[in-house]
């Protein structure tokens, strides 16, 4: 469905060059001479990649609609991750390319949010926080609390973070998926 800059806001999905795009930020700007424009702040939803165009008033843009699920991840064979439909069981597959970042988080079970364009599923995203077992870390120093000193860890999913120097082995962690950061402590 075309439809035209008047409608463009942010959070919208569009279609460039058959790839789909979400609007982050738009500007309408009426010149005093001249015909009105749009510029847009576009991310693609496949690649992560951002990119800004500008629209004129004549343009048709194509809506992509996108539909939203939450998959379980089930487990990865070699270099694809398959997630499990609740509702109905079917089976998703994606590449660890198209997973992205979002690879180092994954563990049984966790339930994401996932994208699809025409039935294609284009995107996956980990929950904003999730609890990790610290897999392995040097020996946490009895009384050390201070948060300035951390030291590496490595999470259950063999993810690698920096945390504080008194958190240990076995110890479960709340961590920031956006920014792979360690939060707090949920239990020792």
């Amino acid at each position: 469905m075309s439809i035209s800059i008047t409608q463009l806001k942010p959070g919208l999905t569009i279609l460039i060059n058959d790839e789909v795009y979400s609007i982050i930020e738009y500007q309408h700007v009426k010149p005093g001479k001249g015909a009105a424009f749009v510029r847009c702040r576009l991310k693609n939803l496949v690649t992560g990649a951002a990119m800004d165009r500008t629209f004129k008033s004549d343009d048709k843009i194509e809506q992509a609609f996108i539909e939203q699920k939450n998959l379980s991840f089930s487990y990865n064979d070699a270099d694809l991750y398959h997630f499990m439909d609740k509702d109905n069981f079917e089976d998703s597959v994606m590449s660890k390319q198209q997973v992205g970042d979002a690879v180092k988080f994954l563990k049984d079970n966790l339930d994401v949010t996932a994208f699809f364009y025409k039935n294609k599923l284009i995107k996956i995203e980990v929950p904003t926080f999730i609890n990790f077992r610290i897999k392995n870390t040097d020996p946490g120093l009895k009384g050390d609390t201070a948060k300035a000193a951390t030291k590496p860890a490595t999470l259950e999913t063999g993810a690698v973070i920096q945390v504080p120097l008194f958190v240990d082995v076995g110890d479960i962690i709340k961590v920031d998926t956006r920014t792979s950061s360690y939060i707090e402590r949920i239990s020792r």
